[in-house]
């Protein structure tokens, strides 16, 4: 035997030493092959929040609308918007940016409405409660039979003259107060009047029955839930009192949040904040036998006897003129509004499931934006 060199035994056993110290680990394997990365979803365009559609996806003639677009212009809109069906299907701002709130006067009343049903679901009022509940100083007077539902239906009686509406109340330090103590001029039902200091009453009630200012309660309860973050309701000179019958200020597109609770019979994206009850009995009827129009502060399309906000009446509160039918003729009976002075809209017709904003203003010399023009969206564009 040559000397370093290992005999046979040694050489297997070597080998199987070799063999036992191999894992899998050691022997060279292939990679494993790439997947490719899996593609991102491309973010739904959206606009101050709002998913957007084009308006042919979602049943509009664009050139038609496109026209009511450049109509709501001319007539001095601010900005303009239609939705349907939860989208922005056409979105127009003319001097002022989205963002930027503003003043939209008695669209204010349909907020408020809404106020009271959040306080008539919470079990903190009842419609028919007589309002000196909340107003002691009522109590033992010719009003003290008047409801809240004559408030919101707006036959309360209370006392109106335009003076008072548009001139003292305006001046006061406290319009609730102020609106408070007027007196009763006719008994509740029996008059319609579009009558701003009988609706300002509400703000005590609101107060009395929740604990909270009315602003608060709205900021709480309505614009928070909705993503209503460019809309407040405003005081009185005195910060004294929420105004309830004008002051609120907001955007279009904020807008159309508050008139989509109404589409989707009080809720939104699953979040119940009005009973479908409430929603049904504020615009899916008269409130009162005196007004087809009028719902619980909002404006409606039925057939009847119709009254405006700024009709003329005689000695009794009775319109000098009887005029029947609808609004608008040629619209869907089951549409409903918020109305304020100088063309402010928010209308909704709940069988297309559209939408439609304008705030701006009326023009001297100018015919204002109103409600006809609102509803060519659904009678017109839509296919």
């Amino acid at each position: 035997m040559r000397p370093g060199r290992p005999t046979a035994a040694v050489a297997t056993a070597l080998a199987a030493l070799l063999l036992g110290a191999c894992t899998d680990a050691d022997v060279p394997t292939d990679p494993p092959p790439t997947r490719p990365a899996a593609a991102r979803p491309t973010p739904e365009p959206r606009i101050d929040g709002w998913p957007t559609a084009s308006p042919a996806t979602m049943g509009f003639r664009s050139q038609r609308l496109d026209r009511l677009a450049r109509d709501a212009k001319r007539l001095d809109s601010s900005c303009y918007a239609v939705v349907r069906d939860g989208r922005l299907v056409g979105e127009w701002n003319w001097g002022t940016q989205r963002s930027v709130p503003r003043e939209v006067f008695s669209v204010t009343k349909s907020v408020t409405s809404a106020l009271v049903g959040i306080a008539l679901d919470d079990g903190s009022l009842a419609l028919d409660d007589p309002v000196s509940r909340y107003v002691p100083s009522w109590r033992g007077t010719a009003s003290h039979s008047v409801t809240v539902r004559d408030l919101l239906a707006n036959d309360s009686g209370r006392f109106w003259s335009a003076e008072s509406d548009y001139g003292a109340m305006t001046r006061a330090p406290d319009r609730t107060a102020y609106a408070v103590g007027l007196r009763q001029q006719h008994p509740p039902g029996t008059v319609w009047a579009y009558n701003n200091a009988a609706i300002q009453v509400l703000d005590r009630v609101l107060v009395r029955a929740t604990g909270l200012p009315t602003a608060e309660l709205a900021a709480r309860r309505l614009f928070t839930p909705l993503g209503m973050t460019h809309t407040r309701m405003t005081s009185d000179a005195g910060g004294r009192s929420t105004n309830a019958y004008f002051g609120l200020q907001t955007t279009c597109l904020d807008l159309a949040r508050f008139a989509r609770l109404y589409l989707e019979q009080g809720t939104v994206d699953g979040t119940r904040i009005l009973s479908t009850a409430y929603v049904g009995a504020s615009t899916g009827r008269s409130s009162t036998r005196l007004n087809a129009a009028y719902g619980y502060l909002w404006w409606l399309n039925r057939e009847g006897r119709l009254r405006g906000a700024t009709d003329e009446v005689d000695a009794a509160g009775q319109p000098v003129t009887d005029v029947r039918g609808r609004l608008v003729p040629d619209a869907p009976a089951g549409i409903f509004s918020a109305i304020g002075l100088g063309g402010q809209i928010a209308m909704v017709d709940p069988a297309s499931r559209t939408i439609v904003v304008r705030l701006g203003t009326a023009a001297p010399g100018v015919q204002p934006y109103g409600l006809r023009n609102a509803a060519r969206v659904v009678t017109w564009a839509l296919g």
